[in-house]
């Protein structure tokens, strides 16, 4: 099991690597022990894994970038990332207005909705005109970079990730992905529950709920139901809806 370092502005040594050597084609992280503790946030996992462990961390910037967490291929910018604007974000407003920069560079009329305020940092979703999930990004709080989400974000996303293919048939449904979800959860020693299973380009996102409160997120594969648990938000503090 890997340490997770805290903080966006560190990013995960293993994409960079996968990035150069252009071999990846899945990323399955396999059912097994080890889903963090409510209100924590630790690396998952621990049955089969192909391709790398969510937690791998490093120094540097995303991909490699020297401008922030979500740099794309080099300094922050381009297809995978929004540089910052020197100005620290600290509302929910600020964090969606930087969603809603980058939507619009990547194009194709998308539009930030959702906007959660994690201890390490903001995600916001972003969704089509006609509100269906497009992808999903973070705010850096410190420096206004924004950028796609490292993990499935950046990995299993079919029509704005590394490994773009266009639209694929989904092999598991909405209710499979919560379903599934959920024996995974409940195989962990953590009492988490999962909840609001939203579709995005090859896999679904959901969130994990404890005592009634949100606690994290995971995502699951549509093609392959491998489930991957976001270990890098630290711990949920407040959302607002689109």
């Amino acid at each position: 099991m890997n340490t997770v370092r805290r903080g966006w502005s560190i990013a995960a040594l293993a994409v960079a690597v996968l990035a150069l050597a252009g071999s990846v084609t899945t990323v399955a992280y396999g059912v097994g022990h080890g889903a963090p503790a409510p209100g924590r946030s630790v690396a998952a996992g621990g049955g089969p894994v192909r391709g790398y462990r969510s937690g791998m961390m490093g120094a540097g910037g995303m991909m490699g970038g020297a401008g922030g967490m979500t740099g794309g291929f080099g300094p922050a910018g381009g297809r995978f990332g929004l540089p910052g604007d020197g100005r620290a974000v600290t509302t929910m407003a600020a964090a969606h207005a930087r969603a809603q920069a980058f939507a619009d560079r990547l194009g194709g009329n998308l539009h930030a909705g959702e906007v959660m305020r994690f201890a390490d940092g903001y995600y916001s979703e972003l969704l089509t005109a006609p509100g269906a999930g497009a992808t999903e990004v973070l705010i850096d709080p410190a420096t206004g970079t924004a950028g796609i989400e490292y993990g499935p974000a950046m990995m299993w996303n079919t029509r704005y990730g590394m490994h773009a293919t266009g639209d694929v048939t989904p092999q598991v449904t909405q209710e499979q992905a919560l379903a599934g979800a959920q024996a995974w959860l409940d195989a962990q020693p953590s009492g988490q529950t999962a909840d609001d299973a939203t579709a995005f380009p090859g896999y679904y996102t959901l969130h994990t709920v404890h005592g009634g409160k949100i606690v994290g997120m995971l995502s699951v594969n549509a093609v392959t139901g491998a489930i991957w648990y976001h270990t890098w938000h630290g711990a949920f503090v407040a959302m607002t809806g689109a």
